[in-house]
C-alpha cells in the first residue's frame, strides 16, 4: 500500500475495490482520531465518504485506498 507522508485537502486517492478516484475535501479531528472526508471525482452531488486516517512510522494512509500522484483527475 502506498502511503503519503501526510494526507492533505486536494489529494486524490483511488479506492482499491473499484478503482474509482476520490478527492480529499475535508480533514478533522474527533476524540483523538483524524478523519478524511472524500468525494468521488466528477460527482459533486453524490454522498461523501468519511474515512479514519491511519498513522504509522512511514506516514498517514487511508485504509482501502491508494494515494494517486495524479491530482489532475478531477
Amino acid at each position: 500500500m502506498t502511503e503519503a507522508q501526510r494526507i492533505q485537502i486536494g489529494q486524490v486517492w483511488q479506492k482499491n475495490e473499484s478503482g474509482e478516484s476520490y478527492l480529499v475535501t475535508q480533514l478533522y479531528t474527533e476524540a483523538l482520531a483524524t478523519f478524511a472526508v472524500l468525494r468521488k471525482t466528477g460527482a459533486e452531488n453524490e454522498s461523501r465518504l468519511r474515512v479514519r486516517v491511519e498513522r504509522s512510522a512511514q506516514g498517514q494512509t487511508l485504509p482501502g485506498f491508494t494515494h494517486s500522484l495524479q491530482s489532475d483527475e478531477f
